[in-house]
């Protein structure tokens, strides 16, 4: 169920990967001109169509590795490769949706998803922009503005708009971090759901490990910082998956545990609290 760290190994061998990173270390120079080394050696390969999620301590640098993943950021040294061809850049073949969410407020529902479209004929457009509303939920909301729809609505927005520009990858920064407790749990379910019909190959950066265990078909555990590949752990289970299964409640200790969480304790480790 789960793999060691890989050290300058790739993670997975299973193939020529969609998504490859290479030995990527991160430094950034504090304004009195020490190094903040945040990334080490990192090794990640994700094959095509899975659903890899990123876990980690907090302030470990997970946002900053999707960054770099997606283009957003140069790494100090390594590479990142998407179907073999390094990354230099954000890519419209491969869509971020950011944490903090970027719905265009002054767009309707319709106008949003429908953004990016522009190369397709008006009533190619139409449909696929149709399609799309209706595959995540939202028929009925296409004039709607985005200060209309809740916060769970305005992310399906977001959903939508990332698969009809039918992207090779999909990277989500804790998309659903701002939501309720209710809302995340019918979202994560929406998500599987439309992952289940389209394979999208999707890296997800999340905090919460159920969350992880729940979406994922890895889960790539980063140590503290500088943060590099501690361990990998194959979630083999049949979804949905039962939190109450041993199987889930051993993966579930086991990522914690190497995160520097003790549930037997009650003690969050200096590691983990970054």
């Amino acid at each position: 169920m789960s793999e060691p760290a890989q050290g300058n190994a790739p993670s997975n061998d299973l193939g020529q990967a969609a998504v490859a990173v290479r030995d990527v270390w991160m430094t950034y120079s504090s304004p009195e001109g020490a190094d903040i080394r945040v990334l080490e050696q990192v090794n990640i390969d994700v094959q095509q169509g899975e659903f890899i999620c990123i876990v980690g301590p907090s302030g470990c640098g997970k946002t900053t590795l999707l960054n770099i993943i997606g283009g957003f950021q140069a790494a100090t040294r390594g590479e990142v490769l998407v179907s073999c061809k390094q990354v230099h850049g954000p890519d419209p073949r491969r869509i971020f949706i950011f944490q903090e969410g970027s719905v265009f407020p002054w767009l309707t529902v319709r106008e949003n998803v429908g953004f990016g479209l522009s190369n397709q004929a008006r009533t190619e457009r139409e449909r696929t922009v149709q399609h799309y509303i209706e595959m995540v939920g939202l028929s009925g909301f296409e004039a709607a503005y985005p200060r209309e729809l809740s916060g769970g609505m305005r992310q399906r927005v977001e959903i939508a708009r990332a698969l009809a520009a039918d992207p090779e990858v999909i990277y989500m920064d804790e998309p659903f971090g701002a939501l309720d407790f209710f809302t995340r749990l019918k979202m994560r379910t929406d998500l599987l759901r439309i992952w289940k019909q389209h394979r999208k190959t999707v890296l997800f950066v999340t905090h919460e490990i159920d969350e992880a265990i729940q979406l994922a078909d890895r889960v790539v555990v980063l140590s503290r910082r500088p943060a590099t590949v501690q361990l990998v752990v194959a979630v083999d289970l049949p979804r949905p998956r039962d939190p109450d299964s041993a199987e889930y409640l051993q993966m579930r200790l086991r990522i914690l545990d190497a995160i520097g969480v003790s549930l037997r304790t009650g003690l969050v480790s200096e590691d983990a609290a970054g």
